[in-house]
């Protein structure tokens, strides 16, 4: 074999190896503080855990999901609450100062998705389905659809570098049935990260503790002690897998399927890249070979 034909195979595995090493980059999109802690903060743990690298963005700041509070203050305590809760899911959470409960899928608000996207060179990018109870899930879903392709276009956006490789995109899961259901694509155990993921839902006292218990009217069977509460927390919200994703979780766990108690799903949007099997085990390095 010639030299020169040595030292390129040689280039190429050290390339390889590269690409191989190069952190995932994982983009969770919500609609509020708290929203991409509920869907993917479990995901979000065991990708900070093997030093991969995530962003979550609420595309609204919470400044009306209160009973008693509003406004800037509120805003600026959710925002002190997202801090806290990527802290300690290991993941930077970005807080952008759209007024809750008042989204629209306007331009300006897809440039700023299309500028998060590509600032964080997302690999992958987690987004609401655009069909839901709250219209600023439902916005959130169709401003990230709007964004996909888009991600891609110099001309679009030009002050931030477009994306040269399309990422893929998934969407949370939901329970919601028209148009239609939500398609369990990709399941992956969180049994060895979910108490980080209540723990980040612990940060968001404002919404956990107060706003959704009194919406629900059982703000009074909320503890006061911090310890009490979280357990309150982990009784009231559960994270158990659903029988509708355990075969699609058999498709990549095997027989040890059977053995996962709690999870989080997935599923491919149409809108970007289209992986093989092979690719998406390297974007989600959870599965057993």
């Amino acid at each position: 074999m010639k030299a020169a034909h040595i030292m390129l195979l040689l280039l190429l595995t050290i390339l390889a190896m590269q690409a191989s090493a190069e952190p995932i980059r994982v983009i969770a999109i919500g609609a509020h503080p708290d929203d991409c802690d509920i869907k993917a903060g479990g995901i979000a743990a065991k990708y900070a855990e093997a030093g991969h690298k995530v962003r979550f963005v609420s595309v609204t700041n919470g400044d009306a999901g209160h009973q008693a509070e509003g406004g800037g203050m509120l805003a600026a305590r959710r925002r002190e609450e997202a801090r806290e809760s990527g802290r300690r899911l290991g993941v930077e959470y970005l807080v952008l100062d759209n007024h809750d409960g008042e989204l629209v899928p306007s331009l300006d608000v897809r440039l700023q998705l299309i500028r998060q996207i590509r600032e964080w060179d997302a690999d992958i990018v987690i987004a609401p389905r655009p069909n839901d109870y709250h219209p600023d899930h439902r916005y959130t879903g169709i401003l990230v659809q709007d964004a996909s392709y888009m991600v891609t276009v110099p001309n679009i956006a030009s002050d931030t570098p477009a994306i040269r490789k399309n990422p893929l995109f998934l969407y949370f899961s939901d329970r919601f049935a028209s148009p239609q259901p939500f398609r369990p694509d990709i399941v992956v155990s969180i049994d060895d990260v979910v108490e980080k993921k209540y723990a980040a839902l612990d940060a968001h006292v404002s919404q956990f503790y107060e706003w959704l218990p009194w919406h629900a009217g059982i703000l009074d069977q909320v503890p006061r002690d911090p310890g009490a509460r979280l357990e309150w927390l982990k009784a009231a919200r559960s994270f158990a897998i659903r029988d509708a994703w355990r075969e699609a979780a058999r498709a990549r766990y095997g027989a040890a399927a059977d053995q996962i108690r709690n999870a989080e799903a997935f599923e491919i949007t149409e809108y970007g890249a289209q992986p093989e099997e092979a690719e998406i085990r390297r974007l989600l390095p959870f599965f057993p070979e």
